[in-house]
Formats: structure tokens, C-alpha cells, sequence
């Protein structure tokens, strides 16, 4: 039953079930969000509710859903990680390198993949923290610049393909592999949040990440190693692109300098439809992976649907646009 009660500053604030309207858009917004747009696909698509076309949908969600998790550390601290997609892009390309140009051991070409992921992430905490740049956003602009220039640079600006040729049967496991009807990467999906939301929710080092993000002065009164807290939460976000990477080598048999790119704007709004806030302090594992399941379903559909390309694009950017302005409403309704 909604009440209507007054705060501290004699300020009506309407809640529904003993929460407010902010909490409200919060915490099951996206989920609605996304019911409906599986009504609705059902509804209009007879492809949609089949189980290839949804073994395809975990599939394609599994790339953004890797980022998003990085995406979602970087903003809980009130930054961004500009670079993911570049950092995908360079990883990628140096496991193809290893595994197909030069016959590497295909596990070792895969833990490179990860360490240049994990290595791009620290460069951009260290600059963050050490260099004290005013915000994210600048130094992970640049290396968003300088990991896609070095791509380039290292692939010739071409595709590397061939895994299969070279092999290295077990990078195409993962990224397009199977266990019956489930693709292995979404399973690998499922494990790695799993992980996260323990990360999050039931650990000291995931309170700091909140802290920080809450109140970045009261963190550090408190005791809190901002600078190490920030630059450990840059370091993941890099290795999620790294894996990230990984997944979409194998479904693609290939690495190309090109890959990943805008890929960071699907992850962000997928973060922020998941009930994040650019302010900083909020956001969960749960909220986040609905928030990519929301823009699979949505990219799908368009697809099903026969939307020409162009339009798709200015439907994805309306997503994005309309994840910001649900950010704005939320912190307006919790004032």
C-alpha cells in the first residue's frame, strides 16, 4: 500500500511498499523493462521464443555481459572505463598472434589475452591514481586510443583467423562451444557473477569499492587504500575485456583490430538500466546482468524484426540516452 511520510526536511516523499519511487525504478525497473520486451517479441516473433534463437541470445550477451561487469566496479567508485572495447581489441589480437602466427600453446595464448586485459586495466588505475588526472574519463580515453592504435599496429590493421587451422580447438570451446542447448560462455558467464556478487556483497574489499564510490573522503578517513581500491577495480575492469576477448575469439575464429568498438556504450547502459548510479555508490551484480539480458533481447529483436541497420543504431543510442535519464530520475526521486 503506498504512504506518504515526511523526512527530516518536512519533504514528502511517496513510497509503495516502503520504498521510495527512485528505490522502486531501482531495483525492478529493468526487470519489467525486460518482461515486457519478451511479451512483446513473443508476441510479434515466432522465431523469438525458440530454443535456438535463445541459445543465440546467451551467446551474443556473454561479450557485453564480461565488460559490464567492469563497467559496473568502475562506476560503483563514480568513474568510467572508456577503454574496454580497445582493451578487447588488443588482447584479442595478441592471442591471435600467438596461437595462430606464431603456434604458441593455445593456453598460453589464452593467458595473454588475459594479462594484456589485466595490464591495460592497472596502466589505467596507476594513471588515475599516481598521475592524479581529474577524472577517468581522461586517461581512459587515451588508452582507449592507444590499446586500438596498437591493435593496429600489431595486426598490420588486419584479421587474424584461423584457431581451428592453428590448433587451438579450445578457444573455439569457449566461445562457441556447448553444453546441450547452453553455450559454454554463457556458463561461464554465470560463474564469473556468481563470483562478483560474493565479491560485492560479502566481502571488505567489496564495502571499500561502495565506500569509495559513496564518499571518497570518508573512505579515506576511514582507513580505506583508495588509491590501491581504485587501482585493483581498474585491473578487473581490464580483465574482463580480457575474457571478454577470449569469448568472442572463439566464436569468431578470429582476432580483428576493429573489435570492440562502441562495444563500452552497450556496457554502460547496460550498468546503468541495472539500477547504477554516475554518482557513485550503488549498483549490483543482479541488476547489471539484467541490464545485458535487456539489450541482447533488444538487439535481437530489432534483428527478428527486420529493423534495417541504421535504425537499429539509432535505437541503441535512444537505450543509452534513456539509461542516463533513468539515472537522473532515480537520484531525483530519492531527494
Amino acid at each position: 500500500m503506498a504512504q506518504i511520510t515526511i523526512n527530516d526536511t518536512d519533504e514528502k516523499k511517496i513510497k509503495i511498499f516502503g520504498m521510495t519511487i527512485g528505490e522502486l525504478i531501482g531495483k525492478f525497473g529493468a526487470f519489467f523493462g525486460l518482461l515486457l520486451l519478451v511479451i512483446f517479441l513473443s508476441a510479434t516473433s515466432n522465431v523469438f521464443f525458440t530454443g535456438s534463437n535463445l541459445s543465440n541470445v546467451a551467446r551474443q550477451a556473454t561479450v557485453n555481459a564480461f565488460l559490464a561487469i567492469g563497467l559496473l566496479l568502475t562506476i560503483i567508485t563514480a568513474g568510467i572505463d572508456l577503454s574496454v572495447g580497445s582493451i578487447l581489441a588488443l588482447a584479442m589480437c595478441s592471442m591471435a598472434i600467438l596461437a595462430i602466427k606464431w603456434g604458441v600453446n593455445p593456453f598460453l595464448a589464452m593467458l595473454l589475452c588475459l594479462i594484456v586485459g589485466l595490464l591495460v586495466g592497472w596502466v589505467n588505475g596507476i594513471l588515475l591514481t599516481k598521475l592524479r588526472l581529474p577524472h577517468p574519463f581522461i586517461s581512459t580515453l587515451g588508452t582507449m586510443n592507444i590499446a586500438r592504435g596498437l591493435a593496429l599496429i600489431i595486426t598490420g590493421a588486419s584479421p587474424i583467423s584461423g584457431f581451428d587451422r592453428a590448433g587451438a580447438p579450445q578457444i573455439l570451446v569457449l566461445g562457441a562451444g556447448s553444453l546441450g542447448p547452453i553455450p559454454v560462455a554463457f556458463i561461464a558467464v554465470v560463474i564469473v557473477y556468481f563470483l562478483f556478487h560474493i565479491l560485492l556483497s560479502n566481502t571488505s574489499f567489496g564495502r571499500h569499492i561502495y565506500a569509495v564510490g559513496g564518499n571518497t573522503s570518508a573512505a579515506r578517513l576511514s582507513g580505506i587504500n583508495v588509491s590501491k581500491t581504485l587501482v585493483i577495480v581498474y585491473s578487473l575492469s581490464g580483465l574482463m575485456a580480457g575474457l571478454a576477448a577470449l569469448m568472442l575469439a572463439g566464436r569468431t575464429n578470429s582476432g580483428f583490430p576493429t573489435a570492440g568498438a562502441g562495444y563500452e556504450l552497450d556496457a554502460i547502459a547496460a550498468v546503468i538500466i541495472g539500477g547504477a548510479s554516475f554518482s557513485g555508490g550503488s549498483g549490483t551484480i543482479v541488476g547489471t546482468a539484467i541490464g545485458v539480458l535487456l539489450i541482447a533481447v533488444l538487439r535481437n529483436g530489432l534483428v527478428l524484426l527486420n529493423v534495417p541497420t541504421e535504425w537499429q543504431i539509432v535505437a541503441i543510442g535512444l537505450v543509452i540516452i534513456g539509461a542516463v535519464s533513468i539515472d537522473v530520475l532515480r537520484q531525483k526521486a530519492n531527494r
